[in-house]
């Protein structure tokens, strides 16, 4: 691929990203949302971080099925998140599941 295709296609997803974002920011802006949609995007910052670490913890680099310290220390954030109702207190408790049980040789 040569470096003007790799450019353009830089500036183009650049473009559509900055339209996706803008549909919401600016053609949204000073209009009252139904009640539904604000509820239902109340949970978008709750989905996120699940989204973006579920595929590190399932799969390794190669693309074969993750460790079983990083399974163990997901199953203590989502126990600690479930009891805390805290993503800190998950946060804290999954990286410290995820030392104690590197150190204990798993």
């Amino acid at each position: 691929m040569s470096d003007f295709a790799v450019w353009g296609m830089i500036i183009a997803l650049g473009v559509l990203t900055y339209l996706i974002r803008f549909s919401f920011v600016g053609l949204l802006r000073g209009r009252e949302l139904p009640p539904l949609v604000m509820s239902a995007l109340r949970y978008v910052p709750t989905a996120i971080l699940p989204a973006l670490v579920a595929p590190m913890v399932v799969l390794d680099r190669a693309g074969g099925w993750g460790s079983a310290r990083d399974m163990a220390a997901a199953a203590v954030v989502i126990l600690a998140g479930a009891v805390t109702r805290s993503a800190l207190w998950a946060i804290v408790a999954g990286f410290g599941s995820w030392h104690l049980l590197r150190l204990a040789g798993v």
